[in-house]
């Protein structure tokens, strides 16, 4: 996971960094300073992932046409 695919996340979400921080249970500083590229705990980005895995987002990873993230699809679709 990326600093841009979290900014991506959020976007699609429509969250600001406070709505990830809480959702994520980290604080805003550490999302912000993530979002500029600065590393982070396994388990912060762990965190951030479950959050947005849980509010419908999936990552998908670089294949050739760039990382990037999606909506799942409904569980009703599979």
């Amino acid at each position: 996971m990326t600093a841009e695919q979290i900014r991506m996340a959020r976007a699609a979400l429509k969250w600001g960094v406070r709505d990830l921080a809480g959702n994520a249970q980290v604080t805003a500083a550490t999302i912000t300073r993530i979002e500029s590229g600065k590393s982070a705990h396994p388990s912060t980005l762990r965190a951030i992932c479950a959050a947005f895995e849980a509010n419908g987002i999936e990552f998908i990873p670089e294949n050739g046409g760039g990382a990037g993230v999606r909506f799942a699809r409904p569980a009703s679709e599979d």
